[in-house]
């Protein structure tokens, strides 16, 4: 079903991220780590669907996608940046099937993190993050996502990780074998990866030949 929703706010959160605040049709409802196919609601792009994970919560008033704009790509997140307050988007059902299991490390690269937001605010919010960890990777340290949010809820069970120019205080390292075998502790807990798709086969071949059962693995299928 699709329903037409407007835009109430527009926030810069890193050089390339924007956070969009839209308005929430009357009953509508989500899983925290869902996704929708979105739409802008002008002529040229209303049949131009691409999916975005939900950044918000059920109990706030507003719907909420956190959007990494790619300019040179001259598509759809290029025209959501120039979009502002009072614009139009259409979104449809929700779907997806990365949902919140049980305690566990969660695993991003990127923008990768934005179906984990909402669960780890869930969490957060019912004081239930005990047990779970998350290793973020990102090229810089001006490319990570509402860091200090994710410092306020993790404290130390989040780890953040540059691959490019060293910067101290964060690890420059990638999510490979050494990186897991050093830092997972319990093999049973469940694993939850999202990012590029390279990355997260090659972060699943790693957890299973770790001996990590594959239904404790936790991905957009």
């Amino acid at each position: 079903m699709k329903h037409t929703v407007e835009i109430i706010s527009v926030k810069q959160i890193t050089h390339d991220v924007k956070r969009f605040r839209l308005t929430k049709p009357a009953g509508y409802r989500f899983n925290p780590g869902q996704a929708t196919e979105l739409s802008i609601n002008r002529p040229e792009w209303t049949d131009v669907l691409r999916p975005f994970t939900f950044t918000s919560l059920n109990s706030e008033n507003f719907l909420e996608f956190t959007i990494k704009i790619y300019p040179d790509h001259h598509g759809m997140t290029e025209q959501l940046d120039k979009l502002g307050k009072g614009d139009e988007l259409i979104i449809n059902d929700p779907w997806g099937s990365i949902e919140y299991k049980g305690p566990g490390y969660f695993i991003a690269g990127g923008a990768g993190i934005t179906p984990f937001l909402a669960i780890l605010k869930q969490l957060h919010q019912f004081g239930q993050l005990n047990g779970n960890t998350l290793f973020f990777a990102n090229k810089s340290k001006g490319d990570i996502i509402l860091e200090d949010d994710l410092k306020d809820m993790l404290c130390s069970k989040v780890i953040f990780l540059i691959s490019g120019k060293t910067e101290d205080l964060y690890l420059n390292k990638r999510i490979g074998y050494a990186f897991l075998k050093e830092n997972v502790n319990d093999l049973k807990q469940y694993f939850y990866i999202c990012g590029p798709e390279q990355m997260v086969n090659d972060v699943n071949d790693i957890l299973l030949s770790m001996g990590v059962s594959p239904d404790r693995l936790v991905y957009e299928k």
